[in-house]
């Protein structure tokens, strides 16, 4: 790994963004700062500087067009899109996370045109982007390589080459975050396990802080999972395709993924629940329920209500029976019956009090009888 040199200001030139997801607006915003020309462009058009209107457009203006769309069909249609504006003098960098054949096929059509081409995926989220702290695995030939180094430092703070074959770099970063995802989903689980024991969570993220599988990815998550912060720096729908690719290429070489497959199948969950656009930490919500009421404190709390309207309680009711006999309406069922046990011996049937079905089902959900 080598890392880069800062660039002088002589040999800045400009820079086009296309894609302004969560990292690729990141990285717009960090090169502006930095002194950088940007020219972006993003499918869904944004009020932003130097919004230009295609591609295409981008190409005419810029030499080194970054790429952070999403999936592997929006990196193909941007490469077909880029590709007769292309000329020798452009660099092309793909930064998405796709499968590998998808990144080697985006790196035919741009070097068709005789254009130079870095396959360039991260890792670092949306702050990461922000501070120009992302890592870069990137694959390509020395030439292209040295002419991205200067590009990529400006908003990276570590860049690992991985070889010189395009789609190598894809592959590392599919594995990489095959470890992310199964490292939070194994964490929702745990937390899961410890509220079941009615265990502080808060101590389950402190012995973890000295636990050897501790990791910036759950010192960043388990906080955020406890106070259900699910504001996406990773949202679940990119977690759930990168889980997808790697889970393909898992069955292409009779592979059994099973944690990974577990874990896109907890992800696939949220997507169908219409979380895809929160942070992929959301699967804690499906194992972290907020703590049911207990049967004593709920029931106080419903003397005291009755308490407070003592006063007008029985006469309440005869004045309501009067007034809905004069009513025209049809008169109201009064409260079913059911046979509840007392404290003594028998049993008294007794008018199902408010709230009574409701303290049933969280009794249920919380696995008291």
């Amino acid at each position: 790994m080598e890392r880069l040199k800062p660039m002088s200001h002589a040999t800045r030139k400009n820079i086009g963004v296309i894609g302004l997801g969560i990292i690729g607006r990141g990285v717009a915003g960090n090169l502006r700062r930095k002194g950088f020309p940007v020219y972006v462009w993003n499918r869904s058009p944004r009020s932003v500087p130097n919004f230009v209107g295609s591609p295409g457009e981008v190409a005419e203006i810029c030499n080194y067009i970054q790429i952070f769309v999403s999936d592997d069909e929006a990196l193909l249609q941007t490469a077909q899109q880029l590709g007769e504006k292309l000329t020798p003098r452009h660099l092309v960098l793909a930064h998405s996370t796709v499968a590998p054949d998808s990144m080697r096929a985006a790196a035919e059509i741009v070097e068709r045109r005789k254009a130079r081409f870095v396959e360039a995926p991260f890792t670092g989220s949306k702050t990461a982007a922000e501070k120009g702290e992302l890592v870069y695995y990137v694959c390509g030939n020395d030439v292209a390589l040295r002419d991205a180094r200067p590009i990529l430092e400006a908003s990276s703070k570590e860049i690992i080459e991985i070889g010189p074959t395009i789609g190598q770099a894809s592959a590392i970063k599919v594995a990489t975050n095959m470890i992310t995802a199964a490292s939070v989903q194994a964490a929702a689980e745990a937390l899961a396990l410890i509220q079941a024991l009615g265990l502080p969570l808060e101590k389950f993220i402190e012995a973890m802080r000295s636990n050897a599988s501790h990791s910036t990815t759950l010192a960043t998550k388990l906080p955020k999972m406890l106070s259900r912060d699910f504001e996406p720096h990773f949202s679940v729908k990119h977690m759930l395709k990168d889980m997808q690719i790697a889970n393909q290429i898992g069955l292409s070489n009779y592979l059994d993924l099973g944690v990974t497959a577990a874990a896109r199948d907890q992800l696939l969950e949220q997507m169908h629940w219409g979380h895809g656009d929160d942070d992929y930490s959301v699967i804690a919500r499906k194992y972290l329920h907020e703590p049911a009421p207990v049967a004593g404190e709920e029931l106080q709390l419903e003397e005291q209500e009755e308490q407070a309207g003592a006063g007008e309680s029985i006469a309440s009711s005869a004045e309501m029976k009067t007034q809905s006999q004069q009513d025209a309406g049809p008169e109201v069922s009064p409260a079913p019956l059911i046979s509840v046990p007392s404290s003594g011996a028998s049993n008294e049937t007794t008018r199902l009090r408010p709230g009574f079905f409701k303290q049933l089902l969280s009794r249920l959900s919380s696995g008291k009888e």
